[in-house]
């Protein structure tokens, strides 16, 4: 296994209580997060350095863009909205099936059918209350596993036969077999991650076909090959490392959030920049383009 150390942590005049979601969003040559506890949405401008921020009316854990629609799709408390930023406009898009009070979503992406994968889990992380849910782009919600403690970090494999799932209250990293009618079956627990490691939690693809996850409470992100063994890990200055996606002109920049929620850390809840060696895959969006 390979070790890279080139980070660079991301200026700015705040740090995230729980950064999640990054998206990075070609038309406006930007990377969108959220900060879940803070009820935050992020924007860093890559040409710039500039990070913008708005409030958001719920804790919110995941953002995609829509191809049918402006705006963005925002996986929130109470379900599934849809946000525009100018004008600053958050409203209803879909209810959760069977989504128990004091529940929450937490990690989501789409496929390359414009269907979203989206996961939920109860706000105390504690319990088997989250779900699976595949969402269509006519906006019907259908639950498609659970039940889940902590469901996490979506990702589909670059030729979109595979979807991999996560429960990180479980520690465990799920292989999905997906069929271009939305169906998934053939469920395998790909991997368990050593208590060592830490937990997993957000996932994502790079164009090579190496499965990238990072480790809560393990202090880095680490490429998996297609055989689940570790072929390489970049160290990073903070515990709680939550999520990363590509971003740039050429998808070779790779951002990671991370949380500073109830660690002393003077890196904790920053965005970090990683040189990751490889390159990512274009984000896909919900809906019928």
């Amino acid at each position: 296994m390979a070790e890279l150390s080139d980070v660079t942590v991301v200026a700015r005049d705040r740090s995230d209580r729980l950064g999640e979601g990054p998206l990075w969003h070609a038309p406006d040559d930007a990377l969108y997060w959220t900060d879940i506890l803070d009820r935050r949405l992020n924007r860093l401008t890559l040409a710039t350095g500039n990070v913008d921020s708005w409030a958001l009316p719920e804790m919110t854990g995941w953002i995609v863009a829509r191809a049918d629609a402006p705006g963005f799709l925002i996986g929130a408390e109470s379900g599934i909205k849809a946000l525009t930023l100018d004008p600053f406009a958050v409203t209803p898009f879909a209810d959760l099936p069977g989504h128990p009070p004091g529940n929450r979503m937490n990690d989501a992406k789409a496929d390359r059918h414009g269907r979203l994968w989206a996961g939920s889990m109860p706000i105390t992380c504690d319990r088997p209350t989250g779900a699976f849910h595949r969402v269509d782009p006519d906006g019907t919600v259908t639950v498609v596993d659970a039940p889940y403690i902590i469901a996490n970090g979506p990702a589909i494999s670059p030729d979109g036969h595979h979807l991999f799932h996560t429960d990180t209250g479980r520690r465990e990293v799920y292989r999905f077999r997906l069929h271009d009618d939305g169906r998934i079956d053939d469920k395998q627990v790909w991997l368990r991650f050593d208590p060592a490691w830490g937990s997993p939690d957000g996932m994502t693809f790079d164009a090579e076909g190496g499965l990238w996850i990072a480790h809560w409470g393990g202090s880095r992100v680490s490429r998996f090959d297609p055989d689940a063994t570790v072929e390489r890990a970049i160290r990073l200055p903070a515990s709680q490392i939550t999520c990363m996606a590509f971003a740039g002109e050429g998808l070779d920049r790779l951002f990671v959030t991370s949380a500073g929620d109830g660690v002393d850390e003077p890196h904790g809840g920053a965005l970090f920049e990683v040189d990751a060696g490889v390159r990512g895959l274009a984000p896909y969006r919900f809906g019928k383009a």
